[in-house]
């Protein structure tokens, strides 16, 4: 039998011969509470029966289900031996009939990595919490099925739970003799299907729309919590949001929402962000907020929601036929979450938030040795899994925005608009998209498809400017330029802005032309005659996908006057472009970090400045010159300390250069600090201490040994929570200490004791950059064990030990020689695995490239 990891073509040969007409699951999770006997997995009863037509009589096939037990299998009323069709993940299927029912009763296991279902006990008070994540395909650890997007079929589900429990699915459920049972879905794709339960904190409310032919939409809305997050949750503007997403996309989408209720569960030890699972939406429950956050916490929360909502069309209603049109469902998403943020709700600056966070993920994502294009290759379910990355959701959405400035916003929706009416419950490929598209716009959508979704890299445009004698512009044009390994380029609509500082002072937009760059180097006549820039930005607006350049006029004016310019979303493409300078080794790190200490205190918008915080601290730890580091981080904690003294009393400009403070802590003075407004003996007017933000205090004191064990435990007596467990095992395993380090390799490396939750604690406290002399033995052991690692585990913890072990804070030419090594000694190994690595060193040459930068500057 073919093995765990389902490939394209087997999916594609499955398609061809079976239809699924639909299923009946019956789960018994009582055995989730109480003791558990035995040595093995607590595991929960599952019976499926699946309805499904076979186009060749005669023929085999298979299910899937990866479950420690089967405890019978039927076909067509005839008993098979589970022993000799259940090889552990797949269900052999021999002489099928054209109408098929196939049984299966097994012993699933309960998760503890996130994927099935999940059990989390809350140590706070007993509680357990169960619900299910599947993407892509783990729907098959939680009952017996046909595991790929393309065999949809309506699904009825029924659940035996604990008494006192409340159970959730997809369709509206009730409960009677002891049973709940959920209405019939509508045809929809496995990796969609989803069960909550357990003791939650659930909060109601009604959404309502009448539209122009007089017809009424009801939605029964629903928002859940564990107990223990009830006092903190906020389901008001949880319920604002998601109606006044619904309405934005009724008004633009011209098909009523499809799935009756609409419900959302913000669920401990989640691995996403969230997951569109239709009208029992999940979400990671970080999203409730237990202390002061900034807007921009709220503005990405309201982003979530939105990207969810819109994959009740663009990937629930409409769903890919395999992975490699993944980005039909998260590239809009992706776009349409920003799109209604903006258009919908009070976060009407979200298009800056977008061109500063959303496309600095796809910018690094493309320059990768792993890069793929928009529609990618997935061979298997292992790509699929890794190709939720920065090209799929931010880089398509990206495109996607310059599509509609290509080819009209009004185009664009229609095109959707017919998409959805056209394929409505069914499954799609490129081509069907591209179809409506160019049936709506009248454009050429196959050249455009050819030049944006199907190759791969991220062009740069840089300006030029010849003056004449007078000193206005003779000619400006803009060059575009590509990578050797990704030559292609590309058409790019962009509006090119001119700024010039004003009497007053500031640095302000006095012409704008907008024009299709083609080719290598396009002259933008528009412009010529205009009074000579001081700062030309090629993209302004942010219409296009690319790299900014500047040239030597433009750079020195941003070097004395980067914090004079007005407009925000001017300023945050500054900065990102800026940053991407300083990544691809044309910009000294140490250059970076004083634009930052000089400018950021005077960044209005906070999600760019904390965006600014990251990436100055990143500039100090990975770019800056080895014999630089200690002064570039003793720089970087004045300049932050010196800011949150001088930020506005509780505004979020003080709660944001307070975490900072915390992040780049390095000298005896930062740590008095840090301990003096732990214990109340010093306060800065406005900043409340919360625990939160405690626990952000105590992890820099942890890592270089200003807070023992003994203190962290009493920190936790004080928040004996499941948020602050994972905070005290983070900052236990930050400890600067050979015994903390072994016990946190142990612990996650050669057990898998730990939730998924408490390994990624554990490996966000071990990788501390203050400690690479104590992390250095671990560059060996990681390549020894990184194959059996992905071997044994489950693929989300193999991900998550796989990148946040690799040796990154050992930044020499002899870590770099030691991963070729193993990729070279590996070639055999899992393409997946080998990705991993590979993305791994290129981050590491990347660095080391900065580094000599930085030194080179003498």
């Amino acid at each position: 039998m073919p093995g765990e990891n389902l490939t394209r073509d087997e999916a594609r040969e499955r398609a061809a011969l079976l239809s699924v007409d639909g299923y009946e699951v019956s789960l018994d999770l009582r055995s989730a509470t109480g003791e558990h006997d035995g040595d093995g997995p607590r595991t929960f009863r599952s019976v499926t029966t699946v309805r499904f037509r076979c186009a060749e009589p005669g023929a085999s096939s298979f299910a899937d289900l990866i479950a420690p037990a089967v405890t019978s299998v039927s076909l067509n009323g005839r008993d098979l031996d589970p022993g000799q069709v259940f090889d552990g993940s797949r269900i052999l299927l021999e002489d099928l009939a054209a109408e098929n029912e196939l049984v299966v009763d097994a012993q699933c296991a309960y998760s503890r990595t996130g994927e099935g279902m999940h059990r989390f006990v809350d140590p706070e008070d007993g509680e357990v919490y169960l619900y299910t994540q599947y993407e892509p395909a783990d729907a098959r650890r939680v009952f017996a099925n046909f595991e790929q997007p393309d065999l949809k079929a309506p699904y009825r589900f029924e659940v035996r739970a604990p008494e006192g429990w409340t159970v959730w699915s997809n369709g509206v459920g009730d409960l009677a003799d002891g049973v709940w049972r959920f209405a019939e879905t509508k045809p929809i794709s496995t990796y969609i299907t989803c069960v909550v339960a357990g003791p939650y904190h659930y909060v109601t409310d009604h959404y309502e729309r009448v539209f122009e032919d007089g017809t009424r939409l009801e939605i029964p809305l629903g928002a859940m919590c564990r107990k223990g997050l009830a006092p903190h949750f906020d389901a008001d503007d949880v319920f604002l949001v998601t109606k006044q997403g619904l309405d934005f996309f009724h008004d633009h989408f011209d098909h009523p929402y499809p799935f009756g209720k609409y419900d959302q569960a913000f669920v401990p030890e989640y691995n996403l962000g969230a997951m569109e699972n239709p009208g029992m939406v999940t979400f990671r429950e970080e999203f409730i907020f237990r202390g002061k956050v900034t807007q921009a916490s709220y503005e990405g929360r309201a982003n979530v929601i939105l990207h969810e909502m819109a994959h009740m069309w663009f990937g629930d209603l409409v769903t890919m036929e395999w992975w490699d049109d993944l980005w039909l469902k998260e590239s809009f998403a992706d776009f349409m979450g920003a799109f209604a943020l903006v258009g919908a709700t009070r976060f009407t600056d979200g298009w800056i938030t977008f061109a500063n966070r959303r496309k600095a993920w796809a910018y690094r994502a493309d320059q990768l040795p792993s890069t793929h294009p928009v529609t990618a290759d997935i061979r298997d379910l292992q790509d699929a899994k890794l190709n939720f990355d920065g090209i799929t959701y931010a880089k398509g959405a990206s495109v996607l925005k310059q599509l509609v400035a290509y080819a009209g916003q009004d185009a664009f929706l229609e095109g959707a608009r017919r998409y959805f009416k056209r394929h409505a419950y069914g499954n799609t490929r490129l081509g069907d998209l591209l179809s409506v598209l160019e049936e709506t716009s009248g454009r050429d959508m196959a050249a455009w498809s050819r030049a944006w979704l199907e190759t791969a890299g991220v062009n740069s445009l840089t300006p030029q400017v010849l003056l004449r004698a007078d000193g206005t512009v003779d000619e400006l044009a803009v060059v575009q330029e590509a990578a050797e390994s990704h030559p292609e380029l590309r058409p790019h609509r962009v509006a090119v802005g001119l700024y010039r500082r004003t009497a007053a002072g500031t640095l302000e937009r006095y012409a704008q032309a907008e024009t299709d760059v083609e080719g290598p180097r396009t002259v933008v006549a528009e412009l010529a005659g205009a009074d000579a820039p001081e700062l030309v930005l090629v993209n302004d607006d942010d219409l296009t996908y690319c790299k900014t350049r500047f040239d030597d006029t433009s750079l020195a004016t941003l070097r004395e006057a980067l914090g004079d310019l007005t407009d925000p979303l001017a300023r945050a493409l500054c900065w990102s472009a800026l940053w991407n300078m300083t990544r691809d080794a044309l910009l000294p790190a140490r250059d970076f970090i004083g634009l930052v200490l000089r400018f950021a205190g005077r960044e209005t918008d906070i999600g760019v400045l904390q965006m600014l915080h990251a990436w100055a601290e990143s500039a100090a730890v990975h770019y800056t010159a080895p014999e630089r580091r200690e002064e570039a981080a003793r720089r970087l904690a004045e300049g932050a300390a010196e800011q949150l003294r001088a930020a506005g009393e509780g505004s979020e400009q003080q709660l944001a250069w307070a975490r900072f403070v915390a992040r780049v802590a390095c000298a005896e003075a930062d740590f008095e600090l840090l301990a003096s407004l732990l214990d109340g003996t010093e306060t800065l007017p406005g900043l409340e201490v919360d625990q939160e933000l405690r626990w952000a205090f105590l992890e820099p004191l942890a890592a270089h040994g200003a807070a023992d064990e003994k203190r962290l435990d009493e920190e936790l007596a004080r928040d004996d929570t499941a948020s602050g467990r994972r905070h005290h095992v983070r900052c236990l395993a930050a400890r600067p200490s050979e015994a903390v380090k072994a016990q946190c390799w142990a612990q996650v490396v050669e057990s898998d004791a730990l939730s998924n939750a408490l390994v990624e604690a554990t490996i966000a406290g071990f990788a501390q950059p203050s400690q690479r002399g104590l992390l250095a033995p671990y560059a060996e052991k990681y390549f020894a064990v990184i194959e059996r690692v992905w071997t044994e585990r489950s693929i989300q913890i193999g991900m998550d030990v796989v990148r946040g072990l690799f040796p990154s804070y050992e930044d020499s030419e002899e870590t770099l020689d030691a991963t070729d090594a193993w990729l070279a000694a590996h070639e055999d190994a899992a393409p997946a695995l080998r990705r991993l690595v590979l993305e791994a060193r290129d981050d590491l040459a990347r660095a080391l490239r900065g580094q000599a930068c930085d030194a080179a500057a003498g």
